[in-house]
């Protein structure tokens, strides 16, 4: 039997900016996530870009690594469940 994807769920707008910022400095910084299996992972590294496929939003990581925005706990220290959730 398939595993059933789970759904994506927007990130807030203004968590998206600091994404956005943070690729453009092309620093490297500590990004905390959640991987496939819900197990926390921790990477420094740089964020290359931002990207869109099928409706879900993803960075894509220097390391090679793509994370979906909704799996990120924080970057930088800057941690997504302090932004609200849109609407």
């Amino acid at each position: 039997m398939p595993d059933t994807p789970v759904p994506y769920v927007p990130i807030n707008c203004e968590f998206h900016d600091v994404l956005e910022a943070t690729a453009t400095r092309r620093a490297t910084v500590v990004i905390r996530f959640l991987d496939d299996a819900g197990l926390p992972q921790q990477r420094d590294t740089r964020i290359v870009t931002l990207s869109a496929r099928d409706g879900i939003e993803y960075a894509e990581l220097a390391t090679g690594e793509r994370v979906r925005l909704d799996r990120l706990l924080d970057v930088d220290g800057t941690a997504l469940a302090d932004f609200a959730t849109p609407e």
